[in-house]
């Protein structure tokens, strides 16, 4: 089930409200990304203090550990990571292109060596489908092939990133059909391809378009792009989409991304950057980025950013925040501590940014919002 009511618009900049079977959604969105069936580092409680509504999981990473047995048993994958709000689960196609030379794609699929344990595999936009309908997911992405920036350390030709659109398309085919021969009870949604031509999205929008799906989604960026390429398909494709549905930007991106794609009209996000750049000492603040690993930080007594209420820089009424002094011990430490609460931080700073662009738009304010926004990320820490 599925449904989305457009509640206001500025500009292009939309704000909805979305009805999973799990839950309610307030878009726009971030999605936390739990690869393997966790956000890596942080609790399902803490996801829901910050405000998280929604999270992201892997079906190729989940086909293969757990494996479909553990998660059958455990009716999917909401009950086995202990997380009741809705999931959107990846089809695998990302990832699959991730391979590299591991993987062989043909029109059927595609078949690659396990990087587990080296077993053959072949997974297919039928075996997507079933996979997720194990899951659960509130939001099932359709098998995709993710179109390359380069080939060989060559930028993907017109011709080439028109027939890994168009093999998409007829897999979009594919995962619908053997979606509705599942009585999947959840949502699937089409990924718009086309590389960084803008004929070519337009053609596959138009073309998913005509399937009737749930909701889109905009792959194929930030996959090695120059950072003009995907500020140019972000502000072309997302209005090309149908007006009374989710439009998804997938894999992107910082803070700045996030509040352009809302600008250009896109509803959900999702991203690793929060996580990982947590894990390696790159905060992100109200005021710019933090390099943790500074040694200016090693004697600074200072919250991460005096302005946020996360656990990590407000503590939680009962224990105090902690210093970026604390914080850079920890990481110069191996402490596994540090980038759990580089961690909270950064999705806090995300969520929270979101929820003011919501707020914003609610108040007909965005675009000033915007502006501020702007400023304040330049001014610097």
């Amino acid at each position: 089930m599925l449904q989305f009511e457009l509640l206001k618009t500025e500009g292009l900049a939309r704000r909805g409200r979305l009805t999973l079977n799990h839950g309610v959604v307030e878009t726009p969105i971030f999605m936390p990304v739990g690869t393997y069936g966790t956000v890596k580092g942080v609790t399902a409680s803490s996801l829901e203090a910050m405000g998280a509504q929604i999270i992201l999981g892997n079906t190729f990473h989940l086909w293969l550990r757990p494996g479909l047995d553990v998660l059958r048993q455990f009716g999917g994958l909401h009950r086995f990571e202990g997380w009741q709000r809705p999931i959107l689960t990846d089809s695998g196609g990302f990832q699959v292109w991730s391979l590299g030379e591991m993987r062989k794609i043909s029109e059927e699929g595609v078949r690659f060596a396990s990087p587990v344990n080296g077993d053959k595999l072949f997974l297919t936009p039928e075996v997507s489908m079933q996979v997720q309908t194990v899951l659960n997911s509130d939001i099932v992405m359709q098998f995709d092939e993710c179109t390359p920036y380069e080939t060989g350390g060559q930028r993907t030709t017109e011709a080439e990133a028109r027939a890994s659109m168009e093999l998409s398309l007829r897999w979009a085919g594919r995962s619908k059909a053997e979606f509705d021969r599942l009585g999947n009870p959840n949502a699937l949604f089409g990924i718009v391809q086309g590389g960084m031509f803008e004929p070519l999205r337009e053609e596959s929008a138009a073309r998913l378009a005509e399937l009737d799906l749930p909701g889109y989604a905009i792959g194929g960026v930030s996959v090695g792009e120059p950072k003009e390429d995907m500020r140019r398909i972000v502000a072309h494709t997302p209005q090309r989409l149908p007006a009374h549905k989710p439009r998804y930007l997938m894999g992107v991106g910082t803070p700045e991304d996030l509040v352009d794609g809302v600008a250009h009209g896109v509803d959900l996000f999702d991203c690793v950057m929060p996580t990982r750049n947590a894990r390696n000492g790159h905060l992100f603040t109200r005021f710019g980025d933090l390099r943790l690993r500074n040694a200016r930080y090693k004697t600074d007594e200072s919250p991460i950013d005096p302005s946020c209420t996360c656990h990590a820089c407000a503590g939680d009424g009962r224990s105090p925040g902690v210093s970026r002094a604390y914080l850079h011990h920890l990481d110069r430490c191996g402490e596994m501590l540090g980038p759990m609460l580089a961690s909270v931080h950064n999705l806090h700073y995300y969520l929270n940014l979101m929820r003011e662009v919501r707020e914003a738009l609610d108040g007909g304010r965005f675009e000033a919002f915007a502006q501020r926004f702007a400023e304040d990320r330049a001014r610097g820490v």
